[in-house]
């Protein structure tokens, strides 16, 4: 019964943390690029193709820029489809890395 009780209190510690999904929404770039925006690297005619060519070429990890803050993304394919583009993401946040572990993504209405 002992591996029984133990087993649940981790789930009931580990679930609120799964409850609290969030939803962001921002543009999809690249990390270097999110602060100072695509002009200084300029890896294609648009923000999409410059986004794409520094995860690709450079090692740059997507990213979510919603104006103000920058988030990492736990999901590094999905991105690829929405680069340059603004988006919807559900997920959690840890805020001490200000990384999403991402549940959904889909264009912003």
């Amino acid at each position: 019964m002992k591996p029984l009780v133990v087993g649940l209190l981790v789930l009931a510690a580990v679930s609120p943390a799964a409850q609290d999904a969030r939803t962001f929404t921002g543009v999809v770039t690249d990390g270097m690029c999110a602060y100072t925006g695509h002009a200084g690297m300029r890896m294609g005619p648009t923000d999409a193709e410059c986004t794409r060519a520094c995860v690709s070429a450079h090692g740059a990890q997507y990213v979510l820029l919603d104006g103000k803050n920058v988030y990492g993304l736990s999901d590094q394919q999905t991105p690829e489809t929405f680069a340059g583009g603004k988006v919807t993401v559900v997920g959690t946040l840890d805020e001490k890395t200000k990384m999403i572990q991402v549940k959904s993504m889909s264009a912003a209405k």
